[in-house]
């Protein structure tokens, strides 16, 4: 029975051609593995024959999204524990120096991020920290829980390494949570929710029972993430998942001076000030949806069941907030929300960088850091056209979306749209008309080096 990727899969149950695949599948593309510490290696291959042994040693390290599911279960009984994530990324240039005859062929991933800089408004690649301008062969995650079980098996992972495969550079990623235990980003807001479910498992424990009323399914079809591997020995049952990795850098005092100003100019006063950021952002930074209104600090370990129906107008959330932009929620007005859906893509990012200060403490804009923070942003797709480039291109950068009653021009993404940015329309009080121009907010997030890759299955390492 062929693997049916036009529905979540329910792993739990899964038999046949969906076992294989789970058990051939690297983990972290259909469910997130937790990656706390986190340590990215860019590598450059020299000799192709040392690289493919080198590759297939490495598949000896790595686990299946199968042992990774059954980990989480065994963790979750109380019976075990979870083990370090191993995940390994090939670029076109890496398959050609391995000699692969049949590579990935999304035309993106075959032009390599570079090739994509103009298209994307991205900055020069000369701009680009050193080891992102080089040419780069592939990259090797090793994440885990904890420093010291990351650190161990990254050890391991170098120690494979033959003499004609080098580290062109390296990121570290550390997880920041808030006090209710979350993972935020450093401008301080939650990061990582409204992900694409592609397992049923987990999009039962989504759902809303409260009212038995959802206004949004996270359900996602693997077709959305999961690609057959053109170069594995069945790709009727082996796949893999084009992976995006964007180093961007945060100014976060820019940011934080840039919410006080937005307060500011709207008369924003006390606790009513938070939904200053919450405008640029679309939540506030616990998370809540600025569309639910709810005073910063009401904690909900989900807050993703929401849709823009009841703000068509945009006077409780502006068109051209963060999550409103990236994920309209059928409220796009181009297209049909079925279409709308296929745009999103699996998001694995982590932070990166330390600081002094603490990132959810109520402190003046002039004590954030200006450089050296930032987010490693890394996410799954199974189609780079129409998923992050679109997502990138037509929502973030666009001035002209989501559409609007009116006609007019939302405005940039506040945090990742990149090109000139025109002034926006804020409302002062929630819920009512009266909105006012405001000047453009600066741009506080900085692309330092990307690059595009393809994950591919274990069976394919192995046969190398």
């Amino acid at each position: 029975m062929a693997v049916d990727l036009s529905t979540p899969l329910t792993w739990k149950t899964a038999t046949g051609d969906a076992a294989t695949m789970l058990a051939e599948l690297q983990p972290n593309i259909v469910k997130a593995h937790v990656r706390d510490h986190l340590s990215v290696l860019f590598l450059g291959f020299g000799d192709g024959g040392e690289a493919r042994t080198f590759l297939k040693a490495l598949s000896g390290l790595m686990k299946s999204a199968k042992a990774h599911l059954e980990e989480i279960e065994a963790f979750k009984a109380g019976t075990g524990s979870g083990t370090a994530y191993v995940g390994l990324g090939v670029t076109a240039a890496g398959y050609a120096k391995l000699g692969i005859a049949q590579p990935p062929a999304n035309a993106p991933f075959l032009g390599g991020a570079k090739a994509s800089v103009q298209k994307l408004t991205d900055p020069a690649v000369t701009e680009w920290e050193t080891p992102y301008q080089q040419p780069i062969d592939a990259v090797v995650l090793v994440g885990d829980a904890t420093a010291a079980s990351a650190k161990a098996k990254r050890g391991e992972v170098l120690a494979l390494l033959p003499p004609s495969v080098t580290v062109l550079g390296e990121e570290t990623g550390r997880g920041l949570s808030n006090d209710n235990g979350d993972g935020i980003e450093h401008f301080g807001y939650v990061d990582g929710r409204s992900q694409p479910l592609f397992l049923t498992e987990d999009v039962d424990a989504e759902r809303d029972t409260t009212d038995g009323i959802n206004e949004w399914d996270p359900a996602s079809p693997l077709s959305q993430v999961l690609v057959p591997d053109s170069a594995a020995p069945d790709p009727a049952v082996h796949f893999g998942s084009y992976f995006v990795f964007r180093k961007l850098e945060q100014n976060v005092q820019l940011f934080k001076q840039a919410e006080q100003d937005l307060a500011d100019q709207l008369a924003l006063k006390g606790e009513d000030a938070e939904r200053a950021g919450a405008m640029l952002i679309g939540r506030f930074e616990d998370g809540t949806p600025l569309v639910s209104q709810s005073a910063a600090g009401a904690h909900s370990p989900v807050e993703n069941d929401f849709s823009y129906d009841s703000d068509k107008l945009g006077q409780k959330c502006p068109f051209h907030a963060h999550i409103r932009k990236t994920n309209p929620r059928g409220s796009g007005g181009f297209e049909t929300p079925d279409a709308e859906r296929r745009h999103l893509m699996a998001r694995r990012g982590q932070t990166y960088g330390r600081r002094l200060d603490d990132p959810s403490a109520d402190l003046p804009p002039v004590v954030r850091p200006t450089k050296d923070v930032g987010l490693l942003f890394m996410a799954f797709n199974s189609d780079l056209v129409n998923q992050f480039e679109f997502t990138q291109l037509n929502w973030a950068n666009n001035a002209g979306f989501p559409a609007t009653p009116d006609n007019s021009r939302p405005g940039l993404d506040p945090v990742i749209g990149q090109g000139e940015r025109p002034s926006a329309n804020y409302d002062r009080d929630w819920g009512r008309n009266g909105a006012q121009p405001v000047d453009p907010i600066p741009q506080a997030v900085t692309l330092k080096g990307a690059e595009y890759f393809f994950m591919p299955s274990l069976a394919f390492l192995r046969s190398l």
